[in-house]
């Protein structure tokens, strides 16, 4: 692994509302993610594991602590600083697919690629290929209403992978997945966590995927309760 971290968190809080109706979704996280490394978030639902991997990816503002990610401090960008470092190294995987319906799965892909300013031809290309590695190749030109959810699930990791991000956080990737095709998705994600520079985040439940972990953070209450091997973590959570 190489010797910079991807990630590197101290003390991270976040609220969300004011006074009596606040919500506290991180109690001073502290958690590093080394380059080369795939790390699984794990803990019961409501806990801040979307919250977190949402503050790593510069989706959400962290109110207190320090957050540096590819050595940037997130707390130091401006907002359209933010979304120009988010759009070229960070590729983010929803839970909820948010694939833009009106667009076949190709164009769908090809979007990160298209905001960063390739010609529409080479955007294509790459999205085609990017389908292609996720077992889709065959569906590139069907709508997501066409798509079954695995499917859909498969599309929204080939767009988070087309522009070669730095840092991938995916919220439940294989939860929509058969066993099958989970494995081969896992297989592709380590394979991109294991390249130079690179890391990677998962919120999962699906306890078939944890061997692919190099470390496994579990989390209560909105804090790192634990981290450690797969073997470890995984047997007491």
């Amino acid at each position: 692994m190489d010797a910079t971290p991807v990630i590197e968190a101290r003390g991270l809080t976040k609220t969300f509302g004011s006074g009596p109706n606040a919500v506290t979704a991180l109690r001073g996280i502290d958690l590093q993610v080394e380059a080369g490394e795939l790390l699984l978030l794990v803990g019961p639902s409501g806990c801040g594991k979307t919250t977190l991997i949402s503050v790593m990816a510069a989706i959400l503002r962290h109110d207190q602590g320090r957050c540096q990610v590819l050595g940037a401090d997130l707390a130091a960008m401006p907002d359209r600083e933010r979304v120009a470092f988010r759009r070229d190294n960070i590729g983010f995987v929803f839970q909820a697919f948010n694939l833009i319906p009106s667009l076949p799965a190709r164009l769908n892909v090809a979007v990160p690629l298209l905001l960063q300013g390739r010609s529409h031809p080479a955007a294509l290309a790459a999205a085609d290929a990017m389908l292609a590695e996720v077992g889709l190749g065959e569906r590139r030109h069907a709508l997501p209403g066409q798509l079954s959810g695995g499917q859909q699930q498969r599309v929204a990791i080939a767009r988070a992978l087309v522009h070669q991000p730095r840092l991938v956080v995916c919220d439940e990737p294989t939860s929509a997945l058969d066993h099958a095709t989970g494995e081969q998705v896992m297989t592709l994600l380590r394979a991109i966590a294991r390249q130079p520079g690179r890391g990677l985040v998962i919120v999962t439940h699906d306890s078939r995927v944890f061997h692919h972990a190099d470390r496994i953070a579990a989390m209560d209450d909105g804090r790192v309760v634990g981290i450690g091997p797969p073997p470890a973590v995984a047997s007491a959570h």
